[in-house]
């Protein structure tokens, strides 16, 4: 007997459970927000609904967001920060970040825009941190050169302290559409904001605009009022904190930048000594600058959560819409083809040539006379009436035209009913504005008058091969197949309910004689057999010629692609980001109160509590002025 083999153990992580959760906490954010991407890019929003111009820039702002910040940000907590100069045009921004560094590295001057692409500088030693696609993946980089268009120039300059960077942004309201999307691209990649703006332009809406967005993320923000006359500092400083307070931002570091004059082109270092000592406290340590950066990613990923919904909502609105259009559509032709049924089968077609020509070849008089006799002579009689009557190819083609002229009214009033609904409204106008949609296809007179002959040789053929086995009734009568194929269609319309009261008389003693002559030759129940078949032949060919009219209009929907994933793209969306925000909060340093500052401890005993007040304020309370 062998001896068993003790089993060795599987491996496992040699850290407590507890631990291991931690450290796999960020992956699985990371892991999150992939998902949250990736069902955002999968929506379609292409109808131009009322707010869907908005809604399209809100979901490609979530995506740059996740792409340009959240993403590289979670995956790299200890890479440098970003600080993106932004504002409005002429605040000064590019002045602003040369004087600062004392070397002219960006674009300044009283050309608007100046600052047409980033240019972002850091420290020669973190330069690795920003040369490949770690953040802004989409803008090409350039390095010893000017940039032009979507590109960001990459300047290494040592007073540039390590673990941060500084990038000069287009102007936020650019007259220039680019650069303005682009102003705003940028600050979604920032790990904090630099805002800049004059006594003169602080008021504006634009910035405001993106400070709100500022405000939902929670971001650190630092205004800094640029070209200040010293006697306007107080009124101005006190309206702008009024206002950054009643709309929520109130960690928000107020800087000022008294009026200087220049010198080649730069601000003396004494009027930026406050800004050059706050973003200095920020890169000082490694503490501060994993604050900030813990700080950007939760204001960052709750953002992104609350405004799945929203963007979810929109997928869902377009979805239904389209599927409001597309009913139009749907219903326009259902109803042209009930009315085809049902004049094909109230007695309609028993009108006009149609009539004209089947009376021609029955006749009246006596032949009518005759259906009143017993059936059992009235082979011999109809025999007898209808040797050398006309041919019955006259009644086929009257049918044949009458339908198709039936067919081709039906379908010009769906086309026009669709297409007037569909003008009415604002994203149905769109899609058919430029298309000939308004009547029915130019071909299809052509097309409907194939498949009534190809309808026409069924009803043939069903008689035929009815008859083959009924070779005596066939030669004791001399309407042959052709004859007994058009009383079989004038049959299939024989209901008098569309006839008026004089047409009655003669149609329907007709259309009773039609049904007479063939229970005659197959018996009652083959002639019913033959008309259900033949009707139903008839209305599936309807059905498909008006299936291709309907979708003139629902190809245009189809080429949307709002079917299919699209339907369930909204659910996903509010999924990912439910686990987007799961992920948060198990991630400990970015839980709900990993940012809140510490309650002050209580003072000893015998100490004199108001003594704090001289001790040094911790780093978080220095960044905003508390």
């Amino acid at each position: 007997m062998v001896d068993p083999v003790e089993e060795a153990p599987a491996p496992r992580d040699a850290r407590a459970p507890e631990a291991v959760t931690r450290a796999r906490a960020p992956e699985a954010l990371a892991r999150a927000l992939g998902d949250l991407r990736t069902a955002l890019a999968a929506l379609r929003l292409p109808l131009d609904l009322p707010d869907a111009a908005h809604e399209r820039a809100s979901v490609e702002a979530m995506l740059g967001q996740i792409d340009d910040h959240l993403l590289p940000r979670v995956r790299q907590m200890g890479a440098p920060l970003l600080a993106v100069v932004g504002g409005s045009t002429g605040a000064g921004k590019s002045t602003l970040v040369n004087s600062l560094l004392g070397a002219d590295v960006t674009a300044a001057g009283v050309l608007r825009p100046t600052t047409r692409s980033p240019v972002l500088v850091h420290h020669p030693d973190d330069v690795v941190w920003f040369t490949g696609d770690r953040i802004l993946p989409r803008l090409p980089r350039v390095t010893g050169g000017e940039a032009t268009g979507r590109a960001l120039r990459l300047v290494g300059h040592l007073a540039v302290p390590r673990g941060l960077a500084l990038l000069d942004a287009p102007d936020i309201d650019s007259v220039v559409a680019e650069n303005r999307r682009l102003g705003e691209e940028l600050l979604g990649a920032a790990d904090l904001w630099v805002f800049v703006t004059t006594a003169a332009r602080y008021a504006d809406a634009v910035p405001w605009d993106l400070l709100d967005a500022a405000a939902r993320r929670n971001a650190v923000v630092a205004m800094v009022l640029n070209r200040v006359d010293p006697r306007a500092r107080d009124a101005v400083t006190a309206d702008l904190a009024t206002m950054l307070t009643e709309r929520g931002l109130t960690d928000t570091r107020l800087l000022v930048v008294p009026e200087s004059r220049l010198d080649a082109g730069r601000l003396p270092g004494e009027a930026l000594r406050e800004l050059d000592r706050w973003l200095r406290s920020v890169a000082a340590d490694d503490a501060s600058r994993s604050e900030v950066a813990r700080r950007s990613v939760r204001g960052g990923v709750l953002d992104l959560v609350s405004r799945a919904p929203a963007a979810a909502a929109a997928a869902d609105a377009q979805a239904a819409h389209a599927r409001g259009l597309r009913a139009v559509a749907h219903q326009a032709y259902e109803d042209a083809l009930r009315s085809l049924e049902s004049a094909t089968s109230d007695g309609t077609m028993l009108r006009g040539e149609v009539l004209a020509r089947w009376q021609e070849f029955v006749g009246t008089g006596e032949l009518l006379r005759a259906i009143e006799t017993k059936v059992s002579s009235w082979r011999d009689r109809a025999a007898a009436f209808v040797r050398g009557r006309p041919a019955p190819e006259p009644v086929t083609a009257a049918i044949g035209a009458g339908l198709v002229d039936l067919v081709v009214d039906a379908a010009d009033r769906a086309s026009d009913r669709t297409y007037a609904a569909w003008r009415a409204d604002p994203a149905g106008e769109r899609l058919v504005e430029g298309l000939r949609l308004s009547r029915s296809s130019a071909d299809l007179r052509e097309r409907i008058s194939g498949e009534v002959r190809a309808w026409q040789g069924g009803v043939l053929d069903l008689v035929s091969t009815e008859g083959a086995g009924r070779r005596s009734t066939a030669r004791a009568l001399s309407f042959g197949v052709n004859g007994l194929g058009a009383a079989l269609m004038v049959t299939i319309f024989a209901s008098t309910g569309g006839l008026t009261t004089a047409e009655v008389g003669v149609a329907g003693g007709a259309a009773v004689l039609a049904q007479r002559l063939l229970e005659a030759v197959f018996g009652d129940d083959a002639v019913r057999r033959l008309t259900r078949t033949a009707q139903h032949d008839l209305t599936r060919r309807l059905a498909a010629v008006l299936d291709v009219e309907a979708a003139r209009f629902t190809t245009v929907l189809d080429a949307l692609d709002l079917s299919g994933v699209t339907a369930v793209a909204g659910d996903r969306v509010r999924g990912a980001a439910r686990e987007a925000g799961e992920a948060l909060g198990a991630v400990p340093e970015l839980g709900h109160d990993a940012l809140a500052p510490a309650e002050p401890p209580e003072p000893e005993a015998g100490t004199d509590a108001t003594s704090s007040a001289d001790e040094p304020r911790p780093w978080w309370r220095r960044w905003w002025g508390a």
